[in-house]
């Protein structure tokens, strides 16, 4: 199984486009969910000037940074590769299986991108908070982060709904949507 922290983008590339089943689609969302991260970190990283400091628009830039850590993100993709290795084992030895043990690994293949879209929908909602304090001449990569994360998010829930999850998991999901919906209607505008 390939650890993403370590694997070039070109590399990861590849691989992606390849048929072969992991990296799949819930890898595409949480790399593009880190590249979200890193770009709004980037934002945090230029608000940080004298006037910054003074203002306390730094030490709100300092916490986002904090928040925007990748790794979860990097992780999730690896998540990813083992709960779907062993969600295909479900279907090639289904019938040998405790339905306990093939319920455990359904759950585990429907939890992966379901945190994988409520880390980007927190992640979201912290940058909204921070815009107002970025350095104004960055908020076009605060704002990038945003719909890098957003778009990480859907991809996400698409890949939520493979899983057949129950209705109350899907209308609770669809509301951490469209707070992100509404929130890049708002920053587009």
């Amino acid at each position: 199984m390939a650890n993403f922290k370590s694997i070039p983008i070109d590399q990861f590339l590849t691989n992606l486009a390849a048929k072969q089943p992991t990296p799949g689609g819930r890898a595409a969302a949480a790399i593009g969910g880190a590249i979200g991260s890193a770009a709004a970190s980037m934002a945090a990283a230029y608000t940080q000037r004298k006037k910054d400091k003074e203002s306390g628009a730094a030490a709100k830039a300092t916490t986002l940074i904090e928040c925007m850590d990748v790794t979860p993100f990097l992780q999730a993709a690896d998540d990813d590769a083992a709960a779907y290795a062993d969600l295909q084992r479900t279907w090639k030895e289904g019938e040998s299986m405790s339905a306990e043990e093939k319920a455990s690994i359904e759950a585990r293949a429907l939890n992966v991108p379901t945190v994988l879209l409520e880390g980007c929908h927190t992640r979201i909602m912290e940058i909204k908070d921070f815009l107002p304090h970025c350095n104004a001449n960055i908020t076009s990569d605060a704002k990038v982060g945003i719909h890098q994360l957003a778009g990480a998010a859907r991809a996400a829930y698409q890949t939520v709904l493979v899983n057949s999850p129950p209705d109350e998991e899907k209308m609770r999901l669809s509301k951490l949507l469209k707070e992100i919906r509404d929130l890049e209607d708002e920053i587009l505008s």
